[in-house]
């Protein structure tokens, strides 16, 4: 029977948690607060480590140890235990966290499950004393959550980052190259390692940043970080502002997406920040990045390069960084197997349908819109997204909306900040670079009639005519790279789903293909 109990935390009382039955020798978890800030742990010794914290000048501060106990705990359950709390208490925002976010690990254990339902029986009981005044659920939806420096790490992401913690401080000049394709927690990892060096003793010196290339995505992060004591937005940059002092050490997340010296809004501004670095004009991102700091670690994606205005493979290639690798998938439910089963439908390869996942191809856009409200009724955060195969007329006033099929009409999502939690966003469809980056419970895809199956050929082939971004098809080499840019615009959308993805198909032959290639 899991059970919360609440002793004062003052010095002439902790006697009383050694004569508490679970006081000594039992683990159990404890919340430590004063109604402002708080302190989360664990210990098989509550008496004993309740004494030590005591002697902690910023423990002293808080007035209150309350005790999560129960009978059939163990040190398994009891990390769980603390390491879910750290990360739904740190989401709701009501204190302020005295954690820091080192040894956070998500792991399995025997009868998890049982422990899981434990858990939400415990929360609910926190509420009940107003220590937390949310629901699970829907903590869970915010994007605090989400991008929390907070988050558990996996057995892949802990040991990376304790072999690049070991690497940053041995000083040298140099370059690492984290790759991991979608939903295998690289932002994640870099959060957890701009707040984890932040605060380590022989790192917190050290002038560290983030860069993050896309804007949308940029405020987001920004927003979240400016939440955890101790950080601010400023540690959250873009690429030029890189450019702007000497770094001991940048985090660039989502590498794949930083920029050449093509197709650019503002060629201007560009060649202002290679001049500032005594580059040549042609200068990528990549070189003000390297330009700019002594070592770097990029998180890396080649598949979600989507444009040909992005830094390009063989950049990254002959950086001869040391190389590391995400490998398990954290994002969808259905795992490792569903980026596979993506990857094989893509390339029009015979698959069998997802374990454990939601997915189907529906037979009009209207089915399609309907049931992704329909989710998003039922689990938030749930959006339709296209293709850019329709021009933005909504954004010149040339239209009330952007996209028609089959009498249907919709518009394109009206910002690119933020899209996903703005008021609308379920009425509208979300482009490759407002969604990239981020999570959803549900993603309903739009492939637009760019692409078509070429029977002839048997394959997918792209009409440049009906493909409607701009700078996504100049600079081209070829079709055959159009078609690599727009395969992987549809493979990132079509992973950002955790629960489900539903997908309809413009062209009638590629719909059917795809459909006959799926083994129920």
């Amino acid at each position: 029977m899991s059970d919360v109990q609440t002793f004062p935390f003052q010095e002439d009382k902790l006697d009383q948690l050694k004569t508490y039955h679970l006081g000594v020798d039992w683990p159990v978890v404890y919340i430590q607060e004063n109604g402002k800030e708080m302190y989360i742990g664990q210990t098989t010794n509550i008496y004993s480590r309740s004494k030590q914290h005591y002697e902690n000048v910023n423990r002293r501060r808080l007035e209150k140890i309350h005790i999560l106990s129960d009978f059939e705990f163990n040190l398994s359950a009891a990390y769980d235990f603390e390491s879910l709390l750290i990360q739904y208490i740190s989401a709701e925002n009501n204190f302020k966290l005295q954690n820091r976010n080192g040894g956070l690990v998500n792991h399995n254990y025997y009868d998890r499950e049982k422990y899981i339902a434990k858990f939400e029986v415990t929360w609910n009981k926190l509420k009940e004393k107003k220590l937390v005044s949310k629901d699970l659920s829907e903590i869970k939806n915010t994007e605090f959550f989400k991008f929390s420096p907070y988050k558990a790490l996996n057995t892949d992401q802990l040991l990376v980052a304790k072999r690049l913690e070991k690497k940053i401080n041995e000083h040298k000049e140099r370059s690492y190259i984290v790759n991991g394709g979608p939903g295998t927690g690289k932002s994640i990892l870099a959060l957890y390692l701009l707040k984890h060096l932040h605060e380590e003793d022989k790192t917190r010196e050290l002038s560290i940043a983030l860069v993050i290339p896309m804007t949308g995505l940029r405020t987001t992060l920004q927003r979240v970080i400016r939440r955890v004591p101790g950080m601010s937005a400023s540690m959250i940059i873009g690429p030029a502002d890189a450019a702007k002092k000497k770094y001991d050490l940048l985090l660039v997340d989502e590498a794949h997406r930083l920029r050449r010296r093509v197709n650019l809004s503002n060629f201007g501004s560009y060649d202002k920040v290679n001049l500032k670095l005594g580059l040549p004009k042609d200068a990528t991102q990549l070189d003000w990045i390297l330009d700019s700091s002594k070592q770097q670690i990029f998180f890396y994606d080649e598949r979600q390069s989507v444009v040909p205005g992005d830094i390009r493979p063989k950049d990254f290639k002959k950086l001869k960084a040391q190389n590391f690798e995400l490998i398990s998938q954290m994002r969808v439910e259905g795992g490792e197997d569903y980026i596979k089963f993506i990857d094989d439908l893509l390339a029009l390869r015979s698959v069998e349908t997802p374990k454990k996942y939601d997915f189907k191809i529906v037979d009009t856009v209207h089915e399609l819109v309907a049931d992704i409200k329909l989710k998003n009724s039922e689990h938030s955060l749930s959006r339709v997204v296209a293709g850019y195969a329709w021009p933005w007329s909504t954004k010149k006033g040339k239209s009330d909306y952007d996209i028609e099929i089959d009498g249907l009409k919709l518009v394109w999502n009206r910002t690119n900040i933020d899209w996903i939690n703005s008021p609308n966003a379920i009425n509208e469809v979300g482009c490759i670079h407002t969604i990239q980056g981020y999570d959803l419970n549900y993603v309903g895809v739009i492939v637009g009639p760019e692409a078509s199956y070429d029977e002839v050929q048997k394959k997918i082939v792209v009409d440049p005519k009906k493909y409607m971004d701009m700078n996504g098809k100049r600079s081209l080499t070829g079709p055959e790279e159009l078609e690599h840019y727009v395969v992987n615009i549809y493979k990132t959308l079509l992973t950002r789903g955790i629960k489900g993805t539903y997908v309809y198909v413009v062209d009638e032959k590629l719909r059917n293909h795809l459909k006959k290639n799926i083994k129920i």
